[in-house]
């Protein structure tokens, strides 16, 4: 791999854990504060959606890192 294409999987890593906690952040909120059972399958899907707003946003590197999901 070239440097241009390490520094687009580190960039990207950074936006996955950065999306991963936010993600999480809010779901945990949600059960605190809004009474909303605690649900890794919910979570999981929420994220999956998430990602995909996130790139169409154009956040960098993400899409080398994740699978397509359908309707992507």
């Amino acid at each position: 791999m070239d440097e241009a294409t390490n520094g687009l999987h580190r960039e990207g890593i950074n936006t996955l854990v950065i999306l991963g906690a936010w993600m999480l952040w809010n779901h945990r909120n949600r059960c605190v504060f809004d009474g909303a059972a605690p649900s890794l399958a919910g979570l999981l899907v929420a994220t999956g959606e998430e990602r995909r707003l996130w790139t169409m946003a154009g956040a960098r590197g993400l899409s080398l890192l994740t699978a397509p999901l359908p309707g992507d």
